[in-house]
């Protein structure tokens, strides 16, 4: 894996945890909208929305770049529109990451031809 590709996979994991976190503040948010005098939802809403927005932007550029299959680039968009999703996403960006660390340090040792 190269730099540009394990950045975009860093990128979109940084991204995919705070984007899940301000997802179901907003739905919090909404709730207490409709049961109480308390409106955070604009503000909420907002900060929601750059993050969504940064989160499918660096998707796009980690599926350009790591040539990942149909299905598991839409894997990461579902997990992006699940209240919990982002954090699945976020652990699994992980996974991948590690991996592709290991299998670069085994094929520059020729331990494997990975």
């Amino acid at each position: 894996m190269d730099i540009k590709t394990a950045s975009s996979l860093h990128r979109l994991r940084l991204v995919s945890a705070p984007e899940a976190v301000s997802f179901l503040l907003l739905l919090v948010c909404s709730v207490l909208k409709r049961t109480t005098d308390f409106n955070a939802v604009p503000v909420m809403g907002a900060v929601h929305g750059v993050l969504f927005i940064l989160y499918v932007l660096f998707w796009l550029d980690a599926w350009n770049r790591t040539k990942w299959s149909f299905g598991t680039a839409a894997l990461y968009f579902v997990l992006s529109v699940l209240p919990l999703g982002g954090f699945l996403a976020e652990r699994k960006l992980k996974r991948e990451a590690e991996a592709a660390v290991i299998a670069s340090r085994a094929r520059r040792e020729g331990v494997v031809n990975a």
